[in-house]
């Protein structure tokens, strides 16, 4: 038993330090290097970007360098973020984005066609 174990013990180490003396960037080098991320700039517009279930909003915006104000899960499934021009034409052009919206005030009675919904008519009763 004692000359099984003095035989493996070389092996081993043998093993340990060819596994030590491969290069580091090896291990790495699949794996692209991310986006910086910059502070958004007070003068970009906010937007709304939704995108498809299957994908994860802040890997998206990532993507693009975006810094994500808020990510959206429940009702819809994005992020909202100040984007640079060129941040918007990159997210619009990806397959897994299903929109980008610039974010304004919004309510429930300035919805298109909501006086067809309601029946309501200008100037009728």
């Amino acid at each position: 038993m004692r000359n099984r174990l003095s035989r493996a013990l070389p092996v081993a180490v043998a093993v340990l330090a060819a596994v030590a003396a491969l290069p580091a960037c090896a291990a790495t080098a699949a794996v692209p290097e991310p986006v910086p991320h910059t502070a958004p700039a007070a003068d970009h517009a906010t937007y709304i970007v939704t995108v498809r279930e299957n994908s994860d909003p802040t890997e998206v915006a990532d993507r693009v360098g975006a810094t994500p104000l808020h990510i959206y899960r429940t009702v819809l499934h994005g992020f909202a973020a100040r984007l640079s021009p060129e941040q918007v034409a990159a997210l619009r052009a990806m397959p897994d984005v299903e929109s980008v919206e610039e974010d304004g005030p919004a309510s429930g009675d300035n919805a298109p066609g909501h006086d067809e919904h309601w029946g309501w008519e200008p100037g009728g009763r």
